[in-house]
């Protein structure tokens, strides 16, 4: 589904740009017999309801004037903020992110283990450290990017 993310990510992210906020991330997914279409906005202040909705009107206007389709199945549209585990997907996001408490996913294991939480020390262009709690002491972690396969904002308790 990456040709319908694509093309929709060029139709809406002019939409985003119009009302000053950012497009964080766009989700074609089906569940259960359900097709969604999920935008993911944000802004420095937040996100509120009304923003969500004036930003799936135009979307929704904008998506019924295109012929052909470039979604042929039905679908249900929503959007909404990331939320407070935000994905990190961009370059900004992670840079962003210097300091705060991630979660990331590998592909490959680390030291045994494929999840890790910690605390974004830094970033560069192949690399990320990450300061992670083990038992009683803090060990900072250097992974390649290329073997994360999700990066988001976590709430540490």
């Amino acid at each position: 589904m990456t040709s319908v993310v694509e093309t929709v990510s060029e139709i809406v992210q002019p939409i985003v740009d119009d009302f000053q906020f950012e497009l964080v991330d766009i989700e074609f997914v089906r569940e259960g017999k359900n097709w969604f279409l999920r935008v993911y906005i944000d802004k420095p202040t937040g996100i509120d309801l009304e923003d969500c909705a004036l930003v799936s009107e135009k979307i929704s206007e904008k998506m019924d004037a295109i012929n052909p389709d470039p979604i042929p199945q039905a679908y249900f549209l929503e959007v909404s903020s990331p939320g407070a585990e935000r994905p990190l997907k961009k370059e900004e996001d992670y840079t962003n992110a210097i300091g705060e408490f991630i979660h990331i996913s590998l592909y490959e294991s680390v030291d045994g283990e494929k999840v890790y939480e910690g605390t974004l020390k830094e970033v560069t262009e192949d690399t990320l450290i990450l300061a992670v709690r083990i038992k009683t002491r803090v060990k900072e972690i250097e992974f390649d990017r290329k073997k994360i396969a999700k990066a988001r904002l976590a709430i540490q308790f």
